[in-house]
């Protein structure tokens, strides 16, 4: 009885009192985004709500104590803890700031992401609650003595114990307010990814496991028989440009209804702007694999392993393909095809002018979008001969509209809405001056877009130019408490889904004059999705496959 006092007698020392102790922080402090949501909800307004609060709190102490029971080893407890406790400090801000959840599409994004993004995240206030709420805590864990040797055996037993215990408290907890729990739960999904550690020990481990289950070796082989259809005689190659938008929604494009003018160089421009697009995901490396495959969303989220894309079926085809990257990767998709960034300048180009781009506080350098321009000519003149004789896909990965630092994004001569955010706090800011920053990023993307445009035009001796542009997904701007993106995609607002898409080709080209009279302005305001990009692509090109769906070309039902 004595030793079985001794396992919980709370002495600091003892790892299983430091577990309890740890749950105990996490789980009622560092969750206070959590309980400040719980609060919101008007269903929990009562005083039964407030009995449902505080028993989801014993909920989720139990839980994760439970967890971090059986990490209660005297060399190892102390390190998991005090990790933990800095994740969940960190965790608490960015849920509480922008109203994030995190699951495993996010840690694929964190694993992801590059430093200039990084850094856009950082600043004093989080600085503080991490301090304050992960380090603090964390040292004190560290600084306790070593418990005092126990038999391997007795460890075990006292830690199975702990963990049943606090299995049992969380069952009775659950049933004893199950009808309020089943019934939040059900409505407000997002709950379960606030709930920290453990989303952050569930997300982790769920990548982690997907991660070593995935088939090692090269991509799975797609379009074998991929081939260009014949042109007719005279005609000259193909050329599109493939413009990958970051993070622009499709409600602040006044081509879409938008009552700011957002693109006051587009709309001078002959272009289509569709309206009702659906993005595959809401982060970028949910959706930049997805939309570049021939699956579509509801497949691709069940794919397991590799498989090659858009861009390597259209080499395999015969076409000269080049990935231009002025954001945080191509995340595998160009890895086979000639790619570059916009900091590294093929041979003989003339330096990148400094109102392009210049140097962040780390000596990096940092471009704007416009960037992606500078010296393509002689980008497209080092690809291979025999391929540009068939035809040209460039595609152009944007920084866009990345926050949460918008006003970054944006040249000092675009800044077209003020007064705006000038911070990475968005909550600090007043709504109206997040969307004025947000808005002069999309003004940012019309000029480049037009001027890619113009670039075409001066290509049209050799190719058949035609441009498409589609953002990745879209963001959320202080709607409903929401800022950035990334929500599990179930319960993702429109704001992070619907995407714009908008699409350029010569009134007197060959692929124009291949469709039926003002068939292609009809298409405006029909549904469409990621799902429809790889097919639209290759039918625009001539290129075809066994993976090539006609009914997914967006141009077919028109030719």
């Amino acid at each position: 009885m004595k030793r079985v006092v001794e396992w919980f007698y709370p002495d600091p020392a003892r790892p299983l009192t430091q577990v309890w102790l740890a749950s105990l922080w996490m789980g009622l402090v560092a969750n206070w985004p959590l309980w400040k949501r719980l609060l919101w909800l008007p269903e929990l307004g009562d005083t039964r709500g407030l009995v449902f609060i505080i028993a989801f709190a014993g909920m989720v102490v139990a839980a994760t104590g439970a967890v971090l029971s059986l990490f209660a080893w005297p060399r190892l407890v102390k390190a998991v803890l005090a990790l933990l406790i800095a994740v969940s400090a960190a965790l608490a801000y960015f849920i509480d700031s922008y109203g994030i959840v995190f699951d495993p599409t996010m840690v694929v994004n964190m694993l992801q992401t590059d430093v200039r993004e990084t850094r856009d995240l950082l600043n004093l206030r989080l600085l503080f609650t991490v301090l304050v709420l992960g380090i603090a805590p964390a040292i004190w864990i560290v600084v306790q003595p070593r418990a005092p040797a126990q038999r391997f055996v007795l460890r075990t037993a006292g830690n199975l114990a702990s963990f049943t215990i606090g299995l049992i408290i969380l069952v009775v907890l659950a049933m004893v307010v199950f009808a309020d729990l089943s019934s939040t739960m059900r409505n407000h999904k997002a709950l379960r990814y606030m709930i920290t550690p453990l989303n952050a020990v569930y997300s982790v481990s769920t990548v982690a496991v997907r991660s070593r289950a995935a088939p090692s070796g090269p991509p799975q082989q797609l379009g074998a028989d991929a081939r260009l259809l014949a042109r007719q005689p005279g005609t000259k190659p193909p050329l599109l440009l493939l413009v990958v938008g970051e993070t622009a929604r499709s409600m602040n494009f006044s081509l879409n209804g938008y009552a700011r003018q957002t693109n006051p160089e587009l709309t001078k421009l002959p272009v289509i702007s569709f309206s009702d697009v659906t993005s595959c995901g809401t982060a970028t490396a949910a959706s930049l694999p997805c939309m570049f495959s021939h699956l579509g969303r509801s497949a691709f989220v069940d794919l397991k392993g590799s498989q090659e894309n858009l861009l390597d079926v259209l080499q395999r085809a015969g076409l000269a393909v080049l990935w231009l990257d002025n954001q945080s990767g191509c995340k595998g998709l160009c890895d086979r095809v000639p790619n570059s960034r916009t900091s590294q300048l093929p041979k003989g180009a003339e330096p990148l002018p400094t109102t392009l781009c210049g140097k962040d506080e780390f000596g990096n350098p940092e471009c704007f979008d416009e960037a992606l321009l500078h010296e393509l000519d002689k980008r497209v003149a080092e690809l291979d001969t025999a391929r540009l004789k068939k035809g040209l896909v460039l595609v152009m990965h944007q920084m866009g509209s990345h926050g949460p630092a918008y006003y970054k994004r944006a040249p000092s001569d675009l800044k077209l809405f003020k007064p705006e955010c000038q911070s990475n706090a968005l909550q600090q800011c007043k709504r109206a001056e997040v969307v004025n920053a947000y808005d002069n990023t999309i003004a940012t993307t019309d000029r480049l877009l037009a001027r890619s445009i113009g670039w075409l035009q001066t290509q049209a001796d050799r190719f058949e130019p035609g441009m498409l542009y589609i953002s990745d997904h879209g963001e959320s701007l202080g709607e409903n408490g929401l800022y950035l993106h990334g929500l599990p995609y179930a319960m993702a607002p429109r704001e992070q889904t619907q995407v714009p898409m908008i699409l350029w080709v010569p009134s007197d080209g060959v692929l124009a004059r291949s469709l039926k009279p003002g068939c292609l302005g009809s298409l405006r305001d029909k549904p469409a999705s990621h799902d429809n990009l790889f097919h639209t692509v290759m039918g625009w090109v001539g290129a075809t496959a066994d993976v090539y769906r006609p009914a997914q070309d967006l141009l077919a039902a028109c030719r």
